[in-house]
């Protein structure tokens, strides 16, 4: 891939689009990446290249489950970053617009491929739809009053607004829209504009005219562009708008919702952390819950809805504030998704904490602005939204007091130690909390289980029922 400059002298990065199975280059409009500004521009953008007209059934529409394993299986196989061209070329254009280290998206770019295998595709979706009959044709069933009926999980047609914040949700996004068999055009992030495309060129070297690729489209816009968002977001064209962002981004694609589009939306959510006083029970005890606590908290350094912001800690405040100092010192550790130095926090955080560093006692600072972690003990949860390898820690007189902090925002919690998840997890999923894990594992995550309070396969498809009743 080359590089091209503008006016001023400007480095900008060609992306290109991917359209129902054909790689589109141009350079046609300019844009600047999330994070640090840096331009990439794209082809021009034919919105009527993108959808398949509702008077005929999409490519794939038809394609047996078990055929799309097959060339999923095999893509898996070939997200090796060393033997994947696609991979590596979008990996070093990835690490300009990145804020994450070399190792860590390397890291990133190596962990989808451990989902792609036929064991984990066939046993996730039997747990979401109980049966892969039901992707293929018409199941029927017989109720009580023995009356007959069919069901199918039709294929769906589908906007995905894809997360920013790692390379690996675009592989499984694109993972997902196959197995739905859905017609699909993917937005690709600011953040990273190429991931997609490399995801899908690697499919196309596997079948150039899979029905598939010719199902898939990945392109880019400025999101909020009301001259492309008004056209595409249509139940004209697609069923249901697939929604990962920030709040704004996802208020903006609210706006959308009208009766035959609907939106599955990943809102953004936030994370916390669980301590009982059993970490005090030893010096090694503390130790090891604070450097789960730490492992935690620096996922992407801490650019990730898994990672915790608070951390309730149940125990004096002499005790307490061990753990914090062992918390900050545990956080300048370089991790397998997360780097020793991070990106500095930003200047409104920066500011809130030097001034609770003159309200001692009841506020404590441990660490500096310098990216290597900063942690803030406080009574009550603060007022600012930690961020960039920012915690602040809440102590508490009983664990349960820290379930009083939890919201429908609060999506995962991790616990330590790991039997208190029994005691706490009713309380936290009544405050709206979706998913308790063990400290330390928050990235982590069991195979075909629901994630943000569901199971988004089961979402995407249209359900259709041809009854005798």
């Amino acid at each position: 891939m080359s590089t091209s400059t503008t006016a001023g002298a400007r480095t900008r990065i060609p992306v290109p689009h991917f359209v129902r199975g054909r790689l589109v280059w141009g350079e046609d409009a300019e844009y600047m990446s999330r994070d640090f500004g840096v331009p990439f521009a794209t082809p021009a953008l034919r919105l009527d290249e993108l959808f398949e007209p509702r008077t005929r059934p999409g490519p794939a529409f038809d394609v047996p489950i078990s055929e799309i394993i097959d060339l999923l299986v095999e893509t898996g196989r070939r997200f090796v970053l060393e033997t994947n061209p696609y991979l590596q070329e979008s990996l070093e254009m990835t690490l300009r617009v990145s804020p994450l280290p070399r190792r860590v998206v390397e890291n990133t770019y190596r962990r989808p491929g451990r989902f792609l295998t036929r064991e984990a595709l066939e046993y996730r979706l039997r747990r979401t739809f109980g049966s892969l009959d039901v992707l293929d044709g018409w199941v029927e069933h017989t109720d009580p009053a023995g009356d007959v009926s069919r069901v199918r999980a039709f294929p769906p047609r589908l906007v995905h607004m894809l997360a920013g914040n790692s390379p690996s949700g675009a592989m499984m996004s694109v993972a997902d829209a196959a197995l739905v068999k859905a017609v699909n055009v993917f937005k690709m992030p600011s953040g990273d504009p190429f991931t997609t495309v490399a995801v899908l060129r690697t499919m196309a070297d596997i079948a150039p005219d899979h029905p598939v690729l010719r199902s898939m489209s990945a392109v880019y816009w400025r999101g909020g562009d009301a001259r492309v968002e008004n056209v595409l977001y249509r139940s004209q064209y697609f069923d249901k708008l697939v929604a990962w962002g920030g709040g704004e981004a996802i208020a903006n694609a609210a706006k959308y919702v009208a009766p035959g589009f609907q939106l599955i939306s990943f809102d953004p959510k936030v994370s916390m952390a669980v301590v009982g006083r059993e970490a005090f029970a030893s010096e090694e005890r503390l130790r090891e819950a604070a450097d789960l606590a730490a492992a935690d908290a620096t996922v992407y350094n801490q650019d990730a809805c898994v990672a915790p912001r608070q951390v309730f800690v149940e125990g004096t405040l002499d005790q307490v504030d061990r753990f914090c100092a062992l918390l900050c010192e545990r956080m300048g550790v370089d991790r397998e998704f997360g780097s020793a130095v991070g990106p500095r926090p930003p200047a409104d955080i920066r500011e809130a904490v030097e001034g609770l560093r003159f309200l001692e006692p009841d506020y404590r600072v441990w660490g500096d602005h310098d990216g290597r972690g900063l942690v803030v003990r406080s009574p009550e949860p603060v007022d600012f939204h930690p961020t960039n390898k920012t915690v602040n820690v809440v102590p508490v007189l009983d664990v349960l007091d820290a379930a009083e902090h939890a919201t429908v925002a609060t999506q995962t919690v991790g616990v330590y130690p790991a039997h208190l998840k029994a005691e706490l997890r009713d309380r936290l999923a009544t405050a709206g909390v979706q998913r308790v894990v063990k400290l330390g594992s928050a990235l982590k995550s069991s195979l075909g289980n629901p994630h943000d309070a569901m199971y988004p396969l089961h979402r995407m498809v249209h359900w259709v029922v041809d009854d005798d009743a």
